[in-house]
């Protein structure tokens, strides 16, 4: 069976601020099309960057620099009546950490908000880089949003960043380096997630930035900006989890197209889990499939370090109930910090299905047993719904009490999981 998976998002939203950063127009083809790709497109459009939809592509006429502000208005006092630009970023937390930068290469008072969910998250990191390089940056509190930064350019420099709760902070300072009228050198201390900046550093050169990493894990970014270059988005490897554990627990085989040994998404190296509970794959230059056992058997009993792939440390704790022994998944501290507190949610969701769960700061580990009928809390994290609603093609009771937050990045989850498995079971009320 072939696996209809939409475009990347870490991908898509990337590319769009490069897109949006370069010298002339990009043509974005098979962008990933939800919610938090269209807040991220929306919140560049309020900065100023024309965006338009031909077919099944994006083209983003580039600006060649940071975006300006424009001149605010005032009260019927004479006060100043607000912030120059407001940038509303919904729940995208890559709209939160990668717009700011840009913003603060370029010119004006720029306040970014989101939801309280987005506004749970920390910001404080990056916050203090960009105050580090020289803008003028407040927070909300606990160091989160709302952010205001007031903008005169960056000149770059030599810093040091905490990237202990999300690669992200890292990503957002390297996309908007080549802007800054100096050299960026980062050195990201307790990095977490390392293929992302793997990704975020080969998107830049397609456009045209000059990177160099050094032997000390530094990475210098020099001046120059980007020069527009079309791309076409590759399926997103984190979403393909969700078919492709779904093809380990049935039994069945499921390909997913333009997901093959050239991607450069890191969650592809979730296949390589599945090949350790028993799980046939095969990866080919243009292609990734994987079979289960017929029986759709899963062999347990041992442990994983899923740090740099924790997207999709969830996928497998949700079907290891159906493994021959525990699995213990490791590194995933960060995970904390995501949507919800992922390990937490993961282990109260698994107990409320009467499975054997045990967890710490960084770990999860997950017993065998027979899933009991249980309705699954959400969190409004998508990935939790999409996770949980594989092992509900093994399990019958399963509900999902916020089906619709899967919208965040595949509207038509649901829709394409009944597509390929129309006679198993699916979760309740979606």
């Amino acid at each position: 069976m072939t696996a209809r998976v939409p475009g990347s998002k870490s991908i898509t939203n990337r590319a769009l601020l490069l897109a949006a950063a370069a010298t002339g127009v990009t043509r974005l083809r098979a962008p990933l099309v939800s919610d938090d790709t269209l807040a991220f497109r929306t919140a560049l459009t309020g900065l100023g960057v024309r965006i338009t939809e031909t077919g099944d592509a994006w083209e983003v006429t580039g600006t060649g620099r940071g975006p300006v502000a424009a001149t605010n208005a005032t009260d019927a006092d004479g006060a100043d009546a607000g912030a120059d630009a407001r940038v509303w970023c919904a729940d995208a937390g890559t709209a939160a950490r990668f717009l700011p930068p840009f913003a603060a290469t370029g010119k004006g008072r720029f306040v970014f908000d989101g939801t309280d969910q987005l506004r749970a998250r920390p910001l404080r990191p990056l916050a203090d880089a960009l105050t580090a390089l020289g803008a003028e940056v407040s927070t909300g509190p606990g160091g989160a949003l709302p952010l205001t930064v007031t903008a005169d350019g960056l000149t770059g420099g030599d810093i040091t960043l905490d990237s202990s709760f999300s690669s992200q902070y890292l990503t957002g300072l390297l996309l908007s380096a080549p802007l800054m009228s100096a050299p960026l050198t980062v050195r990201a201390r307790s990095l977490v997630s390392r293929p992302y900046i793997d990704m975020t550093l080969a998107l830049m050169r397609h456009f045209g930035a000059l990177t160099e990493e050094h032997g000390d894990g530094a990475i210098t970014v020099h001046p120059g900006g980007y020069t527009a270059a079309d791309l076409t988005i590759e399926p997103d490897a984190s979403t393909a989890s969700y078919f492709f554990a779904a093809a380990a627990v049935t039994g069945r085989s499921v390909t997913v197209p333009g997901l093959g040994t050239g991607s450069s998404q890191g969650d592809l190296g979730f296949v390589e889990v599945l090949r350790r509970t028993g799980a046939e794959v095969e990866i080919t230059a243009s292609a990734t499939t994987v079979t289960g056992r017929p029986d759709g058997r899963l062999t347990g009993g041992f442990d994983v370090d899923m740090g740099n792939i924790s997207d999709t440390f969830m996928t497998l704790a949700a079907i290891a109930p159906l493994a021959d022994g525990p699995v213990t998944v490791t590194g995933i501290g960060h995970a904390r910090l995501k949507e919800s507190d992922r390990i937490g949610a993961v282990a109260r969701n698994l107990r409320a299905l009467g499975i054997h769960t045990e967890e710490g700061p960084e770990r999860i580990t997950v017993h065998p047993g027979a899933p009991r009928p249980a309705e699954i809390a959400c969190h409004r994290d998508h990935r939790i719904a999409m996770a949980f609603s594989v092992l509900g093609l093994r399990t019958g009771g399963i509900t999902l009490d916020d089906p619709a937050c899967v919208a965040k990045t595949f509207p038509g989850f649901h829709d394409e999981l009944r597509r390929l498995f129309p006679g198993a079971a699916t979760p309740q009320g979606i």
